[in-house]
């Protein structure tokens, strides 16, 4: 019987990119035997590679200037899922895919463009579709969905670019919905898309228009200080979702909030100690996020259990 042909898709346009790679390479030198695996990168500019060699060039970052990579396009023609090569003579050459994996991270990653892509294609994919993926990647989007489900969120305010920016009348909402300090973070961006902190109205302004930098909408959310644990899921549907042993990530003692959160000293202690009320709160309360997102593949669901219990 022929191998499954899986391709991993790496790379792509945000900060991310390096986390990508790094994963990539991961995953290659981890796949079982039993698939046969097809490179697809991104370079930083958003040109797509086919690209033969092996994984040592993805973490090195090499990759991109190997002599053999060329140019690739995910074909849309249900009755010929895959991709075909753009060959430097101007031919193209149709290679059919069984799968694709995608390891990309925020915007145009994990955002749903490339799911829709995907999706288009008929070639079946790792994770969740473009719906979900997009839902997830908007903050303000994803904290109503899971509100409405009864998963509790933190408190926030949102704030948009082509709206005069009102720092009297926000600093006030602030003050009466949650009070200072707090935390500015762009809608559609993951962490290394930029988290500002704000600790007084003197900071919020700059804290907002750095946010804007990296997006049009903004979320000034509350900040909650307390344990962060970590909760994985891997599932397709509600009848068979697993889950993760809890983790926590633990701050270096000499963090401060001040500091860019992707920088921060931190290690992830698998498993950590919680009480066993509360582990399973936990637990129950990430399937339920991951079934009211109608997610698919693997989640992960981030908590804070603060001082109290909550």
């Amino acid at each position: 019987m022929a191998k499954k042909r899986i391709a991993i898709l790496f790379g792509g346009t945000s900060p991310e990119h390096d986390i990508s790679c790094m994963s990539a390479w991961f995953l290659l030198r981890n796949m079982p035997q039993k698939y046969e695996t097809v490179c697809i990168g991104i370079t930083r500019k958003g040109r797509m590679l086919y690209y033969p060699g092996g994984p040592e060039g993805i973490r090195s970052g090499a990759w991109e200037s190997y002599a053999d990579c060329c140019g690739c396009v995910f074909t849309t023609d249900e009755s010929k899922a895959g991709i075909y090569k753009l060959l430097n003579d101007g031919s193209a050459s149709y290679l059919a895919l069984d799968c694709v994996f995608p390891v990309l991270y925020g915007k145009r990653g994990e955002d749903g463009k490339f799911q829709g892509i995907l999706e288009a294609s008929g070639i079946p994919f790792v994770g969740s579709g473009a719906c979900t993926s997009a839902l997830c990647m908007d903050k303000g989007f994803a904290h109503m969905v899971l509100t409405a489900a009864g998963v509790k969120m933190s408190r926030y305010i949102t704030v948009r670019r082509d709206e005069k920016l009102d720092i009297p009348s926000l600093t006030a909402q602030i003050h009466y919905s949650f009070g200072f300090p707090v935390y500015v973070k762009p809608a559609c961006a993951n962490t290394a898309g930029g988290i500002f902190h704000a600790a007084s109205p003197d900071e919020l302004e700059r804290a907002v228009k750095m946010a804007f930098v990296h997006d049009s909408k903004v979320l000034i959310k509350e900040a909650i200080r307390g344990r962060q644990i970590k909760c994985g899921l891997i599932g397709n549907d509600a009848s068979n979702i697993q889950v993760s042993p809890l983790g926590e990530i633990k701050m270096d003692a000499g963090f401060v909030p001040e500091t860019p959160y992707e920088s921060a000293p931190q290690v992830l202690e698998i498993p950590t100690f919680l009480p066993e009320e509360t582990a399973g709160k936990i637990r129950r309360m990430a399937v339920r996020a991951f079934e009211a997102v109608e997610a698919a593949g693997a989640a992960s669901a981030d908590f804070f259990v603060t001082e109290d219990g909550s």
